[in-house]
């Protein structure tokens, strides 16, 4: 389905198209993204043991700050907004530090919500200087940041497929076996199905298997039928938040590497829609990155960044118009606004979501090996010791948890992060070995991302 202008002194980037067209395709972006936007607080949700209710809550707020974000997104507000067809939603590269800060037994919830209200404020002002900051993170140490989150929460989904950690009826053979109906639905979709319905495979991978369950009776529905049609997404629903400095300090380095792959994916939008992006509209959207992330934080979601999903449904459609993404913006926010639709979505069994979970924590662990494999591993054998060892540490964590109980408590939150562990250890490492590089070869860099992504989705390939 292309768009084609009425208007030849119209762009195609802001055509409007007629009402019925732009709610049917801001429906289509919708639904690609839906399941990576349900997910994040189904995540975290499941990792602390939120109640059924609180778990609904969050994937309202959820929906209604990805809205929002999009929105002003497309849009434009002020500074705010690179006024491209870009759809915002909550970012996987968060969901490992929020499990780690949610599940200590220090902290909680209220400090997921304070790490990401400041780093949204610190992400603002630090916008217009990413170019500079873009050299410490070049592909090999974004490469390993973003492997080390997938493969950190491999464990979530894996123990998901099993039924869930505390289960009683941890293992049992019916949710390994609907776990495995799940991960070779969203498989086979993929191997034969093309463009959109490829796009949604872990959303209909998913629904086939609440329905099966659901058949069951392993789906427990209590409280669907008492919730609310209609309810309002209020800012501090679970109370002020909590500001620590080593929870912030772990999401501010989510932010950078948001950062990195925002930049890469606004440059592919840019170059898909005819509208190449310039330093200034760079900078504009990367402040609503941080600004969706405070957003996120004030109305009890999480940090934002461009989905790169819709990107790739950009290229398949050939529909250029930012006003599709802003329609797609405002049936998120109306569906953020449905109580009783995010209790069913509350309802997802564990065992379910781990076939998925393996799917989606696999593939940001795949994207990260990706952007490695524009690495030189051959004439820079250092670069292989930056990723050895930084991947390294960053499982300690994962496979001793009880590692660093011998070193003083107030170490304990920067050291039982394996992502902020191996952050720290590529980036110096680089700079050891690597040196700094200058701010043109790092915006090469992200310019040679975004071609490789264009090049992707032209082939219909949106993951």
């Amino acid at each position: 389905m292309a768009s084609s202008s009425v208007n030849p002194s119209v762009h195609p980037c802001d055509e409007r198209l007629p009402a019925g067209q732009l709610l049917t395709l801001g429906i289509q972006h919708v639904l690609v993204m839906y399941a990576g936007a349900v997910a994040v607080p189904l995540i975290l949700g499941a990792a602390m043991g939120l109640p059924k209710d609180q778990v609904a809550f969050l994937i309202s707020a959820d929906l209604f700050s990805c809205g929002v974000a999009t929105l002003i997104q497309t849009l434009g507000l002020w500074i705010f907004g690179i006024r491209l067809p870009v759809i915002m939603g909550c970012t996987f590269a968060a969901v490992g530090p929020m499990v780690a800060i949610g599940t200590d037994p220090s902290l909680g919830i209220l400090d997921v919500f304070g790490a990401t209200i400041a780093a949204g404020v610190i992400g603002i002002f630090l916008a217009p200087m990413i170019g500079k900051l873009l050299r410490f993170f070049p592909p090999v140490v974004v490469g390993t940041v973003i492997a080390v989150i997938g493969l950190s929460l491999m464990g979530v989904g894996i123990n998901w497929a099993a039924g869930g950690v505390g289960n009683p009826e941890y293992g049992n053979p019916v949710f390994l076996l609907l776990s495995l109906v799940v991960l070779s639905l969203i498989l086979l979709i993929n191997k034969f199905a093309r463009g959109f319905i490829a796009n949604i495979s872990v959303l209909l991978g998913i629904v086939a298997g609440f329905v099966i369950a659901a058949l069951l009776g392993r789906v427990n529905m209590d409280g669907v039928a008492h919730a609310p049609w209609v309810g309002i997404v209020l800012p501090f629903h679970f109370g002020m938040p909590h500001f620590d400095a080593l929870s912030v300090a772990t999401m501010v380095i989510v932010m950078f590497v948001t950062f990195i792959e925002s930049t890469g994916m606004f440059l592919a939008v840019g170059d898909l829609v005819e509208r190449p992006v310039d330093q200034k509209a760079l900078v504009r959207g990367l402040r609503v990155d941080g600004l969706g992330t405070l957003i996120g934080g004030i109305f009890n979601s999480f940090p934002h960044t461009s989905f790169s999903q819709n990107v790739g449904l950009i290229g398949v459609t050939g529909v250029k118009s930012r006003f599709v993404c802003a329609t797609g913006g405002v049936i998120l926010v109306v569906l953020g606004l449905f109580p009783k639709m995010a209790q069913v979505v509350a309802s997802v069994p564990p065992f379910v979501l781990g076939g998925a979970g393996i799917v989606m924590f696999g593939m940001v662990a795949a994207n990260g090996i990706k952007t490695l494999a524009r690495v030189d591993f051959s004439k820079n054998q250092h670069n292989l010791f930056i990723v050895a060892v930084s991947v390294g540490m960053g499982m300690v964590p994962v496979v001793a948890p009880k590692f660093f109980t011998q070193l003083p408590h107030a170490l304990e939150p920067i050291l039982h992060s394996g992502i902020l562990l191996a952050s720290v250890s590529a980036v110096v490492l680089n700079i050891v070995f690597n040196g700094v590089r200058k701010e043109r070869d790092a915006r090469r860099d992200a310019r040679e991302a975004a071609h490789e992504f264009e090049g992707a989705a032209h082939a219909g390939d949106a993951h």
